[in-house]
């Protein structure tokens, strides 16, 4: 039994991964232990179109994780665990301060088997080829996996094999007779990547009280760019059932599963996304983004102001130090697709202009 740590050389050698950065702390018995996260200020200013300004600050988004990483009989298993403190409130308000750990993720993954709680079919598809945001709620307007809600299903099955991902998760829509799934395919060439995934699910019929069923699929394409310092990206999708992965549908913004994609007749909706972004590398210190997104739904409710969800967002961040990014974000959107009423003051995303201060510093 033998335990080498590395503990002095973890801030030194931490990375950043999709889930956060990462930094190996130890070897216990052939298996490799890491941590990792970030601590992160934000300072949120909203100027809602209805409504006062406000200001709000926290440290909620901060989160940590740690993962196991051994090889067993010509096999690679790996275990990851992380959680933050977002919007899980547990004081008398919101003005306490006070917030319970939430869980992120929580997987076990075999080779190229992943099967636990994480990232969706839907984000692979798009995340990887998209521009920096600061704004953390879903992938962004205008892609596929734009609602945060649903962007960690609580059971995920993903298989890989090249560029091939094969992903099986937990319904949005409870009483569904079968997994939601996502059939995506990466191509690489010269630092370009290129991805076109399929989703499908069942959409329960609700205008005809729950008693019938249809299939929703939609298409999702999407592509990134690197041209020396200057990195672009574009996506697009459209089709049925993926309102409530997008974020917007036939209620607008309060994209719940089940009034999201059928109108008042339990007929299926459509709904068409896009974005376009670019990133400019300035100095090895200092990038700047600008990047819109916008959604769209064939029909809404008559409650529903517009058919159309559009977002812009305008970036720039220093890299103080290895580790230490400070950086501002303005942000403007057409609609509310979170009311601040029924979240933390930094996590409302209403109407209206929004700009975010930031200092996060990844371990």
């Amino acid at each position: 039994m033998m335990f080498k740590n590395k503990l002095a050389l973890a801030i030194l050698a931490a990375g950043i991964s999709t889930q956060a950065a990462a930094a190996e702390i130890g070897e216990f018995n052939g298996t490799k232990l890491s941590i990792g996260g970030y601590v992160k200020a934000e300072g949120v200013y909203d100027m809602p179109e209805n409504g006062s300004d406000d200001f709000a600050g926290s440290m909620r988004q901060t989160r940590l994780n740690v993962s196991a990483v051994k090889q067993v009989d010509g096999h690679t298993l790996k275990a990851f665990v992380e959680g933050d403190f977002w919007d899980n409130n547990i004081g008398a308000d919101f003005a306490d301060g006070t917030y319970g750990l939430r869980l992120r993720h929580a997987y076990v993954a075999v080779d190229n088997v992943t099967v636990g709680q994480t990232w969706n079919g839907q984000f692979f598809a798009n995340a990887p080829f998209d521009v920096e945001m600061v704004n953390l709620w879903g992938l962004g307007v205008g892609t596929i996996a734009g609602n945060g809600a649903v962007v960690r299903p609580d059971l995920v099955a993903h298989y890989t094999l090249g560029g091939l991902r094969l992903t099986l998760q937990d319904p949005v829509q409870e009483g569904s007779a079968y997994p939601d799934m996502v059939a995506a395919y990466t191509y690489r060439t010269g630092g370009h990547a290129f991805n076109a995934a399929i989703t499908g699910r069942e959409v329960q019929d609700t205008g005809n009280n729950g008693d019938d069923t249809e299939f929703g699929a939609a298409l999702s394409l999407a592509a990134k760019f690197q041209f020396a310092d200057t990195t672009l990206a574009v996506s697009g999708f459209t089709g049925e059932g993926a309102g409530v992965y997008a974020g917007w549908g036939y209620n607008g913004g309060a994209a719940g599963p089940n009034i999201s994609d059928v109108d008042g007749a339990g007929d299926l909706i459509k709904t068409t996304g896009m974005t376009a972004g670019i990133t400019q590398k300035f100095s090895s210190n200092l990038r700047g983004t600008v990047r819109y997104g916008q959604v769209k739904a064939d029909e809404v409710a008559a409650t529903v102001e517009d058919d159309t969800l559009d977002m812009v967002n305008v970036n720039l961040i220093y890299t103080y130090m290895p580790g230490l990014d400070i950086g501002v974000e303005w942000r403007d959107q057409s609609a509310t697709t979170r009311p601040t009423a029924v979240s933390a003051d930094t996590s409302g995303r209403p109407e209206g202009q929004q700009v975010e201060l930031f200092a996060m510093l990844k371990f």
